[in-house]
């Protein structure tokens, strides 16, 4: 995988309309918005395949340009129904499985701790969930976005969908960059060199 490959399907997982907005659980859809700013590019409906949709190219490492193209995602059908525009995306665009990045809150990491990986279960996510079984795969590349387990006896369903804390939001624009820096630099450079980078930064 290099700025040679591409494109690349990169999905931010979260429910769709304001009142989930700035929930844990739309993550994802934070860091997709910061990348289409990146890049350049206008969210367009897809409603055939029920998903938001922005085409760009990222840049290299450097800042040249001429990295891969990327098609930027988010799933506008709930959060437990991911896979079927993921995978319709997928079909559409011809790309394989390891074609396929995902950006999503992770419970089982710290707030704001990155970790980069491909493939393996999907810890009780049902984004996740929907879109292993939508693309018949779990060998999709993901961005995991630690958000912390729920204090005391909270219900970790409630907990996602609640918007993040007063002193967790101070610290969020930074670390959505940093999860952007570390999905470019998976792309760019490959797993294993933005493995070695961003799991010793974000340690």
């Amino acid at each position: 995988m290099s700025s040679a490959g591409g494109p690349f399907l990169v999905v931010g997982l979260g429910n769709p309309g304001p009142k989930y907005a700035r929930n844990r659980h739309n993550v994802g859809f934070m860091v997709a918005d910061l990348l289409a700013e990146r890049v350049g590019a206008q969210w367009k409906s897809a409603a055939r395949v029920k998903a938001a949709v922005a085409q760009g190219r990222l840049p290299l490492v450097s800042g040249a340009p001429g990295g891969p193209g990327v098609v930027l995602a988010k799933p506008l059908t709930y959060m437990n129904l991911s896979g079927g525009p993921v995978s319709g995306l997928a079909g559409f665009f011809k790309l394989e499985v390891g074609q396929v990045i995902v950006v999503h809150d992770e419970l089982d990491l710290p707030f704001g701790t990155l970790r980069l990986k491909q493939g393996g279960g999907e810890g009780g996510h049902n984004g996740l969930r929907s879109m292993s079984q939508s693309l018949g795969s779990k060998d999709y590349l993901r961005v995991r976005f630690g958000v912390g387990r729920p204090p005391g006896r909270m219900d970790a369903a409630d907990y996602v969908l609640r918007d993040f804390s007063s002193t967790e939001r101070e610290e969020l624009p930074v670390l959505l960059e940093r999860a952007a820096d570390a999905l470019v630099d998976t792309l760019v450079e490959g797993l294993e060199a933005a493995q070695n980078r961003w799991h010793v930064s974000s340690a």
